[in-house]
C-alpha cells in the first residue's frame, strides 16, 4: 500500500512537472506606466483566460528613462519578450538595428490599412515590425450645456465655425480655449487639428514626402491662412498660456471649446462639472469629402532575441484582434483601436470622436513620417510657425515660407532647383 501511494504521489508530481514545463511566461517592455492597473486586471486576465499556457508580465519603465532603458536591455540581452513601439523613426531604429522582428506573417496584421502602419513600417513599405495598438485624434471638444443655453449649434464648415465664434465671442465669452506659450499645441491642436481638410489628408502628406506638394502653397498654405483667423477668438493673454492652463480654464467653463486631441477626453470627464460635446474639424465651404488627423501613436513588437517567440507571437495576434481593441479603447476613453473592425465605445465623446472614421479618410500629421530627421526639424518648425501665426508676429505666407524653406535646407525632394 505505501508503494502504491509512494507511485501516485510520483505521479503526481511529474504531471505537474510537465503543467509547469509547458506553461510559458511573456514580458512586456513599456513606457506607459500610468496604465499597469488596466493591464494587470483587464488585459492580461482575457488574454490569459484564452491561452492558459502562457502567463504574461507587464513591467513598464519610466517614460523619460524608457528609450534608454529599453536600449540598454537589447544591448545587455536582457529585453523583455515584446517590446512597446514608439512612433516612427524611434522604433525603426531598433528594427533597422535588429533587435525588433518583422511581423509580415503574423496572423491579424490583415486587420490594419496603410495609415494605421505606417508609424511603424519601413520606408519602402516592405517589412511592418509593430503591430499597432491605438491613434489619438483631433477635433473640437465643447462645453454642451453653455452650446444648449445660448442655442449654439455644432459647425460642419468653416463659415458656420466662424460664424459661431464670432457669436461665442459676442456673448461676451472665449470662442476658443488655447494658449501658444508651449507652441507644440499651436500646431497639434491648430494646424494639424484643421488641416488636412486642406491638403487632402494622405494624397497632401505623401506629397511633402514625395516633394510634390509644398508647405507654402496650396493646402498647406491654406491651412495657415484659416489658423491666422482664430487670433481674434483666443482668450486675453492667450501668448503666455500654457497647455495645462488651458486645461484648467476650460474644465473650469472659462470658454465655449476646446480645440483637442482625444487624450484630453479623461481629463475632462475627470474635471468638468457640464456636460461635454465634440464636433470634428470643420471642411472647407463646398468640400463635400472630410479627413481628420488619426494619428498613430502606441504599437507593440516583438523582441527579435526572444526565447519565447512563438508564445509572443500568439500574443500579438491577439493584440491584432477586435477583442483587444474593444478592451483597450474602453479602458483609456480617447486612444482608439487601429484595426479595421468595428469597435463600440461606452465613453459617448470618444465614441463621437471614433464615428468620424466612418465619415472621413483618416491621416496622420503631416511632419511626423520621415520629415523630421533632418535639421532644422520639420515639426519643431511647424510648432514655432503656428505659435507665431496665431501670435501675430507672422503672416501665413511667411510662416509657411520659413517651414518651406527649413524643409527645403536638408531633404532632398523638397530641395529647390
Amino acid at each position: 500500500m505505501k508503494r502504491l501511494i509512494l507511485l501516485v504521489c510520483l505521479i503526481a508530481l511529474l504531471g505537474m512537472g510537465v503543467v509547469s514545463a509547458q506553461e510559458t511566461t511573456i514580458t512586456i517592455e513599456s513606457w506607459r506606466n500610468d496604465d499597469l492597473t488596466i493591464w494587470q486586471d483587464t488585459i492580461i486576465p482575457a488574454f490569459e483566460a484564452a491561452n492558459p499556457g502562457i502567463k504574461v508580465v507587464f513591467a513598464p519603465t519610466a517614460p523619460t528613462e524608457y528609450n534608454a532603458a529599453l536600449n540598454a536591455k537589447l544591448e545587455g540581452g536582457t529585453a523583455g519578450d515584446l517590446i512597446t513601439c514608439r512612433p516612427f523613426d524611434a522604433s525603426l531604429g531598433l528594427y533597422q538595428a535588429g533587435y525588433l522582428a518583422s511581423l509580415n506573417d503574423l496572423p491579424g496584421m490583415e486587420n490594419f490599412g496603410d495609415v494605421a502602419k505606417s508609424a511603424w513600417i519601413t520606408d519602402d513599405g516592405s517589412n511592418v515590425f509593430c503591430v499597432p495598438m491605438a491613434s489619438v485624434i483631433h477635433g473640437f471638444i465643447y462645453n454642451a450645456d453653455m452650446f444648449a443655453e445660448n442655442g449654439w449649434v455644432e459647425p460642419t464648415t468653416t463659415s458656420e465655425f466662424m460664424a459661431l465664434l464670432q457669436a461665442i465671442k459676442d456673448a461676451g465669452i472665449d470662442p476658443l480655449v488655447m494658449g501658444t506659450k508651449d507652441q507644440w499645441e499651436s500646431a497639434t491642436m491648430g494646424y494639424q487639428n484643421i488641416g488636412p481638410n486642406y491638403w487632402m489628408g494622405e494624397e497632401g502628406r505623401l506629397g511633402l514626402i514625395a516633394g510634390t506638394a509644398k508647405y507654402n502653397e496650396g493646402g498647406f498654405l491654406a491651412a495657415f491662412e484659416a489658423l491666422a483667423a482664430w487670433s481674434e477668438y483666443l482668450p486675453a493673454g492667450y501668448e503666455a498660456q500654457a497647455y495645462p492652463d488651458s486645461q484648467v480654464a476650460f474644465a473650469a467653463g472659462l470658454g465655449a471649446i476646446y480645440p483637442a486631441g482625444s487624450w484630453d477626453i479623461s481629463t475632462f470627464n475627470a474635471q468638468a462639472d457640464f456636460t461635454l460635446g465634440a464636433f470634428r474639424p470643420p471642411t472647407p465651404d463646398g468640400q463635400e469629402s472630410c479627413y481628420i488627423s488619426d494619428h498613430t501613436d502606441i504599437a507593440i513588437g516583438l523582441n527579435a532575441a526572444s526565447p519565447n517567440a512563438e508564445a509572443a507571437r500568439t500574443f500579438l495576434s491577439w493584440v491584432a484582434s477586435s477583442e483587444f481593441a474593444g478592451l483597450y479603447a474602453n479602458a483609456l476613453p480617447g486612444f482608439f483601436p487601429l484595426s479595421n473592425g468595428a469597435v463600440e465605445l461606452s465613453d459617448p465623446i470618444a465614441q463621437e470622436f471614433i464615428s468620424w472614421r466612418q465619415e472621413c479618410s483618416s491621416t496622420i500629421r503631416s511632419a511626423y513620417q520621415i520629415l523630421s530627421r533632418g535639421e532644422p526639424n520639420n515639426e519643431n518648425d511647424l510648432w514655432a510657425a503656428s505659435a507665431a501665426v496665431l501670435n501675430g508676429s507672422m503672416t501665413a505666407q511667411e510662416a509657411a515660407d520659413m517651414v518651406q524653406s527649413g524643409l527645403e535646407r536638408w531633404y532632398e525632394p523638397q530641395m529647390a532647383g
